[in-house]
């Protein structure tokens, strides 16, 4: 049985996106085999694989709405041992359509539970917002990660994301949990990452990962090609910060086993 995973933060520009492709891509080539679910509305992590929105057959738009058995939404992207489940610009009018359908906040759980036996990992691209959409991406995990930007104000809306959790752990999915804390876009040049990352480890105790995710050039040109960095420059800090970052994730997955 695969693990499911939602890459969360309501907030946007904190390298959600990034960490999606990049930790999934890493992970897959490491062996494990993943599927990547973009329920994002802009559909940064669908292109970002260099999946042409447009050309796909079958997004999580018609698994949620329309029933679409998700096992013929899947792409076969051009890297090994990755999958992926695109989005859709239709998904920014799903959260009202959703709300008169039966089982609104399970939607998402019961076609993931098709497909979880085929995956080790199963990610999911959850869009910067509270709402049902994020909702049944929270509902469906076992587990969430939650990245947080080395700049001013990066815990501000961080209690609210946390309540969200408890919220939903309370009273749709028992079993939730924080998987960890990764910390992007650092710039080890200036006193304010440093604080920053103090602040984290200080509210998130035992929950940040050791691997820091720098501030890359790299990193930013890699989805405009629709590459994962890894594959886009595997010598930048970027793509070796992503390495060692998968790294961590799977050998604290052994220790939890």
């Amino acid at each position: 049985m695969g693990k499911v995973v939602a890459v969360f933060n309501q907030k946007g520009g904190v390298g959600k996106t990034t960490t999606n492709v990049n930790l999934s891509a890493c992970i897959a080539e490491s062996g494990k085999k993943v599927c990547v679910i973009d329920i994002d509305p802009q559909g940064n992590t669908t292109s970002g694989l260099g999946v042409d929105k447009n050309s796909v057959e079958y997004t999580i738009y018609d698994v949620m709405i329309d029933e679409v058995d998700i096992r013929d939404s899947i792409v076969t992207t051009e890297y090994e041992n990755l999958a992926l489940i695109a989005s859709s610009v239709q998904l920014a009018g799903a959260e009202i359509e959703i709300t008169e359908m039966e089982n609104r906040e399970l939607r998402l759980k019961e076609a993931i539970n098709k497909i979880k036996e085929d995956y080790d990992y199963i990610f999911i691209d959850c869009p910067p917002s509270l709402g049902l959409l994020t909702i049944n991406s929270l509902s469906a995990v076992d587990s969430v990660l939650i990245p947080i930007q080395c700049e001013y104000y990066a815990l501000e809306g961080v209690s609210q994301l946390m309540n969200t959790i408890q919220l939903v752990k309370r009273n749709l999915n028992p079993n939730l949990e924080v998987q960890g804390v990764i910390l992007s876009m650092f710039d080890g040049r200036t006193n304010l990452s440093i604080q920053v990352v103090d602040e984290v480890k200080n509210y998130f105790r035992g929950k940040v990962y050791t691997t820091i995710i720098p501030r890359n050039v790299r990193l930013a040109e890699a989805p405009s090609h629709g590459q994962p960095v890894i594959y886009y420059d595997k010598k930048s800090k970027g793509a070796i910060a992503y390495t060692e970052l998968a790294e961590e994730f799977l050998d604290l997955e052994e220790d939890v086993i």
